[in-house]
């Protein structure tokens, strides 16, 4: 069996965590696939962004239904601190 190529962000690797999501959720890695690599970029970084584990697995989770629902970047968050505002790290 072949794993898909998912991609990542401009500065962020896509963590094993979201791989395995969108893994095992077709329409949540289409739609992963289907946004630009700066709004990867935001989703991941939002993910790492926590400190507990348990939050984690809910900013996971909810980064699946939100894409499902068609959200495209991260709702109430002010984005990656990681890049230059050109998009580059």
């Amino acid at each position: 069996m072949t794993i898909p190529h998912i991609s990542s962000g401009v500065v962020h690797e896509t963590p094993d965590d979201l791989r395995e999501v969108f893994l095992s959720d077709p329409e949540a890695l289409a739609r992963w696939e289907d946004i630009t690599p700066l709004a990867r970029n935001e989703w991941i970084c939002w993910v790492e962004s926590v400190k507990k584990p348990e939050t984690r697995r809910k900013h996971v989770e909810r980064a699946r239904e939100d894409l499902k629902a068609g959200k495209r970047r991260p709702c109430c968050w002010p984005g990656c601190p990681h890049r230059e505002r050109t998009g580059r790290p």
